[in-house]
């Protein structure tokens, strides 16, 4: 008798903590899971051990604006890689005061 002839209904808590963790890991929380209290404990879990998704490295609008300036006062251009790594921007800012 370990399955039940009806799936248990979702908790508010659930749904809330479920979302919360589709953010987190940029994914999506998938319809039928939502349906059964057992199939999204599940998914929880699974949600849970997985690690956050990566931070957008991507350098800001600021420090994009602020080494293009630098760039015309220098008359250097700035590597392209330097677009694609907020370090790697940074470096090459700290480097052209």
């Amino acid at each position: 008798m370990d399955e039940r002839p009806f799936p248990l209904p979702v908790t508010a808590r659930q749904i809330a903590y479920a979302r919360s963790l589709a953010l987190r890991n940029r994914t999506n929380l998938p319809w039928e899971v939502q349906q059964d209290r057992r199939s999204l404990s599940a998914w929880i879990e699974d949600q849970v051990k997985l690690p956050p998704a990566p931070i957008n490295h991507l350098p800001s609008s600021k420090q994009v604006a602020f080494a293009e300036r630098l760039a015309r006062i220098k008359r250097r251009t700035v590597p392209d890689e330097c677009f694609r790594d907020r370090g790697l921007m940074s470096k090459w800012i700290d480097g052209n005061k």
